[in-house]
């Protein structure tokens, strides 16, 4: 067991022959109760300063524990958002695709209905162009036909039908139209 200042104090040594000059002694020993004194306060304080500072490192061990959680923490949920942000991507670009399909889809259909229309309507346009042909043909060869002739050759005295029987006249119109 270390000794205390008062153990060296209170230390008394037996007298001998011819011994140590005595207030030497005591002022040897008054010295190292000073010094010793000192020491034990120095070490006192270097404890309280080391125990603080053990305070301190563990506090910023414990800092340090805390930010590396937190930075684990931070990283999954960094990685989190990122699988989120592709799951998500990776849905819209299958709701895009499946809506480009739709779109592509819709157009085909609608072309293919125009299609039949534009077919139709060159049928419907054939036929009336025929029609019309024929129709046109026949009132040429109505137009050609001697009939018109013998309507411009075709006389008539107008004086004649004043007084003449309308009803004879009628009849006779009718047999040169025969």
């Amino acid at each position: 067991m270390p000794l205390s200042p008062l153990d060296i104090h209170n230390k008394e040594f037996s007298r001998g022959f011819r011994g140590y000059e005595e207030d030497e002694v005591n002022e040897f020993l008054d010295q190292i109760i000073k010094d010793y004194e000192q020491l034990i306060k120095e070490k006192k304080r270097l404890e309280e300063t080391l125990s603080s500072r053990d305070d301190r490192l563990g506090h910023f061990t414990n800092i340090e524990e805390t930010l590396n959680k937190s930075l684990i923490v931070a990283q999954e949920a960094a990685n989190q958002v990122i699988d989120n942000a592709d799951k998500e991507a990776k849905l819209i670009v299958r709701e895009a695709e499946k809506d480009a399909d739709r779109i592509l889809s819709d157009s085909l259909s609608k072309a293919r209905k125009i299609a039949i229309e534009i077919e139709d309507l060159k049928r419907q346009s054939k036929v009336f162009r025929e029609r019309l042909r024929l129709l046109v043909e026949t009132q040429m060869d109505l137009i050609k036909s001697d009939d018109w002739q013998q309507l411009m050759e075709y006389e008539v005295d107008a004086t004649e039908l004043k007084s003449a029987d309308p009803v004879k006249v009628e009849e006779e119109l009718n047999i040169e139209k025969l």
